[in-house]
């Protein structure tokens, strides 16, 4: 009998109508740095619970995948607690948090787990079922969220996990994040039978990814139509992968030749292939194709799945026979939409689920979809309202019409309102890839008789081939693309990048933009003719990677090291002299051209202004606010004439800058050394180097006042880097590299430093190119287009904020100059507007780099 006093043990909490602990000593999350057994998972995510409270609330939670965000997600939701589950970034969730107020929210921050307690108890009437709140599908628009029950995500677990046949040895890598309805069902899968979930943020395109994937004997992957896009690019099809049983796609719709290619892989190489169908309205899954069927039925979403029905409901749209809106109906539909926070307080208003997907049913019993009823679209898993995409364009002044394909959204819009950011400016509104979303120009935008744009006309137009010659991915030739950021006119395939006056600071944008639709660019792309970039764009290539010009990656590293240093977030010291050496660099590549004489100096003279003008104009401002600077700033003066102490040293590099470019324009105004220059592009750097080294190791005694900072004494790093451009043998840059590592050494008396310059020397003239993403891309470009503005507003903005952190402050200063060019910009093309346009000064690019 029991002792009357001894008080029972407390009951397990269940999740998912599972007791956790009840695994035992089973591996539950694998990591690259750890391994929790479902005992200990149960016993982490009692304390999270039990951290909540015992009264309901609403619970935001940023999902990520990692054992903070997996046992704080668990743990509130076995506490009983209604949880909204948000991607873990901060638009996000402090937009949703605006929206919904929760009363709690679970994020990381500073790389600590935390639980920010923003009220005692709970201000939200929360309904007994609501168990978890998440996006639709990610989709656009307002923060309209679905509402799921505990039973929804018990039973939707546990047909997935029938009919994947889910094993306690099963171990799945969560290839998809957690905050997405499909990544999450794969985490609720695996622990209703007490497999193992191999926890990473790591893509699949990561050698480290199979690296722990195969040390932690993983047996399944997940992924939509894109991550197979990845598999192929790092070779999956040659991998081994001992373990590995089933592979599972979702998402959208995959091409049937690629799921035939992957049925057929699978045969050989001994896994199944589950193609699956599923929106988050229904918890995640609907339907799925038995594996044994993919190879004869690559088109078809497959059969409901366990405890599911589907059924066809007819449709208004003149469609063939046997074609209608796919319903599905089962107790993994959700209780309904959110739109506002009173909304968490109703029960179940949705019980069939119009899915809004066209479908028909084979005489085999197998369901296809067709198309989408209504105007959404789903690429990369991410569900778009193309409505509102083109509400939000009209919103801008651009009338558009958007339709999609499997891969790909077009926007058609009309030549006359022809935007050159509407691409980018979709694409991060929906989330998407820039390489997406195509962006159609038509002469005007095909009408029905009512006035409507002709949907159907805009589609089939859509589905023309795109020629591949002359235009890319946006629907801009490259002779526009050229034309636009070089502001010139008469671009020609002919024409070269350095042709029509471009340097480093339209090269940014120009290689990164290129980069995105060509591919890998070729060593000295800036000096081929546009036809003939646009032949090596037609060449086949399979398994083309993204990559970074190594100047930009340098420069943007630069400014961050010179920012961060002077907010003491660190002490690495280099940056600006290594930007000088890539201004020499920049100097050969954009300036030393095979164009005439004069128009040589010209170009050199509007990109010198480029840099004096607007730092004279933003320092003047200064020294009117700020008394420790003065007008010798304001003219860019100081080195010259003095005092050149305190903070009136702040600016010295742009003086230098400009010195030497000043200097150098007036030399190559020479007739004589000008062509020297001409006859001897190698031998001539090298014999000023020599002169400069001269100067660095004392043995031309220099009166200057201060011998460190003076453009005489750095000139030496500039040379370095114009002869590393003209190195073209490899002789010539092994003597290059060797004379300027010999150099380094020791002139600061800092081997930190010297390395920095150092290593950026080495890749300059031996690695043109960098291995890169495209998020990378875009941020390297972003700070090597505006280290400008950074440098100079930096001084300003740092200083306040270098108490609070100095992480904030280098960021903030980072922030700051961003936008000031940006604000700049708006202001140079206002002005070249009212200009004329030969004004090298207003009508140029507007972010100006500090390695010209």
């Amino acid at each position: 009998m029991r002792d009357p006093l001894v008080p029972d043990a407390p009951a397990p909490r269940l999740l998912l109508g599972r007791d956790l602990g009840a695994f035992g000593e089973r591996t539950a999350l694998l990591t690259a740095d750890e391994e929790i057994t479902y005992a200990d998972l149960a016993a982490r995510v009692e304390r999270a619970a039990h951290a909540l409270g015992a009264t309901r609330r609403l619970v935001l939670v940023a999902g990520a995948n990692t054992v903070d965000a997996v046992i704080g997600y668990l743990g509130a939701l076995a506490g009983g607690h209604a949880v909204l589950l948000v991607p873990d970034e901060d638009p996000t969730i402090e937009s949703l948090t605006r929206a919904y107020d929760p009363d709690v929210v679970c994020r990381t921050r500073a790389g600590t787990w935390c639980q920010e307690e923003r009220r005692p108890g709970s201000t939200h009437e929360l309904h007994p079922d609501l168990a978890l709140l998440l996006s639709t599908s990610g989709s656009t628009g307002s923060p309209k969220l679905v509402r799921l029950s505990y039973e929804n995500l018990r039973a939707n677990a546990e047909s997935i996990a029938t009919y994947l046949g889910i094993r306690e040895d099963d171990r799945a890598a969560t290839t998809l994040p957690l905050h997405y309805c499909y990544g999450l069902s794969v985490l609720h899968s695996n622990l209703i039978r007490g497999a193992g979930i191999i926890l990473t943020g790591l893509s699949v395109a990561d050698e480290c990814f199979w690296k722990l994937f195969r040390s932690a004997r993983g047996t399944s992957i997940a992924g939509v139509p894109y991550t197979f896009t990845l598999l192929e690019r790092v070779g999956f099809d040659t991998m081994e992968l001992p373990h590995l049983r089933y592979v599972t796609q979702a998402g959208g719709p995959m091409a049937p030749d690629r799921v035939t290619r992957y049925a057929e892989l699978g045969q050989r190489r001994g896994f199944d292939l589950f193609v699956m169908y599923g929106q988050t309205e229904a918890t995640a899954r609907m339907a799925y194709l038995p594996p044994d069927l993919a190879l004869t039925h690559p088109s078809a979403i497959g059969v409901p799945v366990p405890g599911g029905a589907m059924r066809l409901a007819p449709v208004d749209e003149t469609l063939a026979d046997g074609v209608g809106e796919l319903v599905y109906s089962g107790p993994n539909v959700m209780l309904g939409y959110a739109e506002k926070p009173a909304d968490l307080a109703l029960g179940r208003t949705v019980h069939d689920l119009f899915t809004g997907d066209l479908a028909r049913r084979g005489d085999d019993g197998l369901f296809e979809i067709i198309g989408r009823r209504g105007r959404f679209a789903k690429l990369f898993g991410i569900r778009i309202d193309l409505r509102h995409v083109e509400a939000g364009l009209e919103s801008d002044g651009v009338r558009a019409c958007c339709v999609a394909s499997d891969d790909e959204l077009i926007v058609a819009i009309e030549r006359a309102e022809r935007r050159e950011n509407v691409r980018r400016l979709v694409a991060a509104r929906c989330g998407l890839p820039a390489r997406s979303v195509r962006v159609l120009v038509l002469p005007e935008l095909p009408r029905l008789a009512s006035g409507k744009i002709d949907l159907r006309a805009v589609a089939a137009l859509a589905a023309e081939p795109v020629p591949a010659a002359p235009v890319v991915a946006d629907g801009t030739d490259l002779r526009l693309l050229y034309a636009e950021i070089l502001d010139h006119a008469d671009v020609t395939d002919d024409s070269t990048f350095v042709g029509l006056g471009g340097d480093s600071l339209s090269y940014v944008e120009m290689s990164v933009r290129l980069e995105q639709i060509l591919g890998r660019l070729p060593v000295g792309w800036h000096t081929m003719p546009i036809r003939q970039l646009r032949a090596g764009a037609d060449e086949p290539a399979p398994r083309r990677r993204r990559t970074l010009d190594t100047g930009v990656a340098l420069r943007a590293v630069a400014i961050v090291l010179i920012v961060g240093t002077h907010a003491n977030l660190f002490t690495v010291r280099g940056g600006a002299h290594l930007l000088l050496a890539l201004a020499g660099f920049n100097f050969a590549r954009f300036h030393l051209t095979d164009a005439p004489r004069r128009q040589r100096v010209r170009h050199l003279g509007a990109s010198v202004a480029r840099i004096a003008v607007p730092a004279s104009i933003y320092l003047a401002l200064v020294a009117l606010l700020d008394h420790k600077y003065s007008w010798q700033n304001a003219l860019l003066l100081n080195e010259a004439i003095g005092p050149r102490y305190g903070a009136q040293r702040h600016y010295w590099f742009i003086e230098t800058l400009v010195y030497l470019l000043v200097c150098l324009a007036a030399l190559l105004a020479i007739r004589r050394i000008d062509r020297w220059e001409r006859r001897w592009p190698f031998p001539l750097p090298v014999a000023l180097l020599a002169v400069g080294l001269l100067v660095r190791y004392d043995l031309i005694p220099l009166s200057f006042s201060d011998n460190l900072t003076t453009p005489a004494t750095l000139f030496w790093f500039f040379a370095l880097g114009w002869a590393v451009a003209k190195a073209a043998a490899p002789w010539q840059r092994l003597l290059v590299t060797a004379a300027g590592l010999v150099a380094v050494a020791g002139y600061f008396d800092n081997p930190l430093r010297e390395a920095v310059v150092g290593v950026g020397l080495v890749l300059l003239a031996w690695v043109p190119h960098l291995p890169s993403l495209p998020g990378v891309n875009r941020v390297a470009g972003m700070l090597a287009g505006s280290s400008l503005y950074i440098y100079l507003i930096h001084w300003q903005v740092y200083p306040p904020l270098q108490r609070l952190s100095p992480l904030v402050a280098t960021l903030a200063a980072v922030v700051a100059g961003v936008a000031l060019g940006v604000l700049v910009g708006r202001a140079t093309r206002w002005l070249g507007r009212l200009l004329p346009r030969q004004s090298p000064v207003v009508t140029g690019r507007t972010r100006y780099a500090l390695a010209d």
